[in-house]
């Protein structure tokens, strides 16, 4: 089950979602999140995007009788996952977790998220924050110190970290990170160092689709292939 970004839908899937069904596996994804703006979701706050997973996770599972679903998250999707995951009974249906750039530490979006307590003091964005899913991902906000993502507090589900360095939105990249005897991190560059690519691409670059890929199916894992990845332009065509 794929599961997107922030102001984002299941388009950006377009480039894994193929490959997942090329290599034999049944791939689901929806569009949540959404309010009165249309169809660019995850903005409402966490817990009900959560809601929302989980409705489709049942759905999925008494259509196809699965025991289990894997989760593949990107972004924000990351945090709604593991709330789903942690808080709404979902460790029992899930096999994998896998997030992209999951900012569960919390992001300060390069410092913009400085902004957001000068914003609220004058009135007039507290509300809005109220409803905003990529506000409660700020640091230090009660939803980030209720989350405390704790990988260990579910043992029999492998998680799979992916980060880029040179991520611009989950800063720092760290945040994507996690701790724990089941926790496998990725950071791209440690990988192929000429893999440039930035937040919003990671969905689509081939060696982030590589290692979702491993997670997948560890037992037949292979080392990645590299190439140029420049940031905002993906590979150089060939």
């Amino acid at each position: 089950m794929l599961i997107h970004g922030l102001s984002n839908d299941t388009i950006s899937w377009n480039t894994l979602s193929p490959v997942l069904a090329h290599t034999g596996y049944c791939v689901y994804t929806i569009t949540y999140g959404t309010e009165s703006l249309g169809p660019i979701g995850a903005t409402v706050p966490v817990q009900d995007s959560a809601t929302q997973i989980g409705d489709f996770v049942d759905e999925v599972e008494a259509a196809t009788g699965a025991k289990h679903v894997d989760l593949v998250s990107h972004s924000i999707g990351g945090a709604v996952a593991y709330y789903y995951l942690s808080r709404l009974g979902g460790a029992s249906k899930v096999g994998r977790y896998i997030a992209l750039a999951a900012p569960l530490h919390g992001s300060t979006l390069s410092g913009l998220a400085g902004l957001q307590p000068l914003v609220e003091s004058t009135g007039s964005g507290a509300a809005a924050t109220r409803r905003c899913g990529p506000c409660q991902l700020s640091p230090g906000t009660p939803f980030l110190q209720d989350l405390e993502p704790n990988p260990g507090a579910t043992p029999q589900i492998p998680f799979t970290m992916i980060v880029t360095r040179y991520d611009q939105i989950a800063t720092p990249y760290t945040t994507g990170l996690l701790d724990g005897p089941n926790v496998h991190n990725v950071v791209l560059q440690d990988l192929c160092p000429t893999d440039f690519t930035e937040h919003n691409e990671l969905t689509s670059d081939p060696v982030a689709i590589h290692e979702v890929l491993d997670a997948l199916d560890p037992a037949h894992a292979t080392p990645p292939t590299c190439t140029m990845v420049l940031p905002l332009l993906g590979p150089p065509p060939r």
